[in-house]
């Protein structure tokens, strides 16, 4: 019950204990369909660039950014946590010049901030932000700032590796054009696939490049020619089957739910978390607006000893909850419910033990 990856479906490690064929063979093409299909449902999007990268969610904010931008490019680039200053780090490793909107971690991304950024620097042509940020867990309001960057002409560039499957997310109405997410977190998959769609705007910027895109293994120009349309599938990388197979299944489960249904799981277990945790006199760290269902960060009391109360939580009741991060370190803890672990059952173990660790 950490901030992921988070426990998986027996539906799940069973489809990825299946045998391997090979990642040409037309029965991995009919699945590789039904995968985009699915991750289309999922983010809410028509995008035919739709797809799952072989590899963690940190490649796909990296392909969102090796594809996108360009050397000289202006980024202006949100962070009121970890994962924003990643997003400072890929701009200024593609040669492109970040301009920082900062919030007080903890908070959501202040819209105000970024439209004054974007009127300061009216040649920024993306601009990138979490939406759910899994350092803190705080949800920043995703449909004004898609629309602050499309009243200035830019492009946007979403994490949404803690959102996928948790909480709303419209990547077509929002006007997003560059998504990316993770298999570890709401979708309740083994980690080690990102899904990541891009927009018909960002497809035609990949394709106006002037310069090669600087990953190889990235550049959606080559994978597209293996995760492509109707032609013959071009060999570019063996994909993860297994992988691909437990995705699959994972969409599935996601499908055979439904958006909506999942969310108001999510929610109503939330609720029962945050009412038991009251009662053991424990506060939440973010204010209520902007809150995690899926992830729940909590307020460490004065005088606790965070490592030690989550080390006995692990060795005494096989549960592990997740450590604060950079400059939150000891002053929280970050209880996931993702996915298949997002539970009633989940909820009263966590406050059972916590109130048995707590009252030692």
């Amino acid at each position: 019950m950490g901030p992921g990856p988070s426990d998986v479906s027996p539906r799940v490690l069973g489809a990825l204990g299946r045998p391997t064929i090979g990642h040409l063979d037309p029965l991995f093409i009919d699945l590789m369909d039904d995968v985009k299909r699915l991750l289309q449902f999922a983010f809410k999007t028509s995008n035919p660039l739709t797809i799952p990268i072989s590899a963690p969610g940190s490649a796909g904010m990296e392909a969102a950014f090796v594809n996108l931008v360009r050397p000289g490019d202006t980024v202006i680039v949100c962070q009121n946590g970890v994962f924003g200053g990643r997003m400072k780090e890929n701009v200024e490793r593609c040669g492109g010049v970040p301009v920082m909107v900062q919030d007080r971690w903890g908070d959501p991304v202040d819209p105000g901030k970024v439209e004054t950024a974007l009127k300061q620097h009216p040649e920024a042509s993306i601009l990138a932000f979490v939406h759910s940020e899994t350092s803190t867990g705080v949800r920043s309001d995703a449909e004004t700032l898609c629309k602050l960057a499309k009243n200035h002409g830019a492009l946007v560039i979403m994490d949404t590796v803690t959102t996928l499957g948790g909480i709303d997310l419209r990547v077509d109405e929002w006007g997003a054009d560059a998504v990316y997410s993770g298999s570890q977190k709401c979708l309740s998959c083994v980690p080690g696939i990102a899904p990541i769609t891009f927009s018909s705007d960002a497809v035609e910027r990949i394709k106006a490049r002037d310069t090669k895109v600087q990953s190889w293994f990235l550049d959606m120009q080559l994978v597209m020619g293996y995760w492509g349309g109707d032609a013959k599938r071009a060999y570019h990388h063996t994909a993860p089957v297994n992988a691909m197979y437990a995705l699959h299944e994972a969409l599935l489960i996601l499908e055979e739910e439904g958006l909506e249904q999942s969310f108001a799981r999510h929610k109503k277990n939330h609720d029962a978390l945050v009412s038991g945790l009251d009662g053991l006199g424990l506060s939440m760290a973010v204010s209520e607006e902007w809150r995690l269902p899926q992830l729940n960060a909590v307020s460490i009391p004065d005088g606790v000893d965070d490592a030690a109360v989550r080390a006995r939580l692990l060795k005494d009741f096989n549960l592990e909850i997740g450590a604060g991060l950079g400059e939150l370190a000891g002053k929280q803890w970050r209880i996931g419910l993702m996915g298949h672990a997002s539970s009633p059952v989940n909820v009263e173990r966590c406050l059972t033990a916590l109130a048995a660790v707590l009252g030692r």
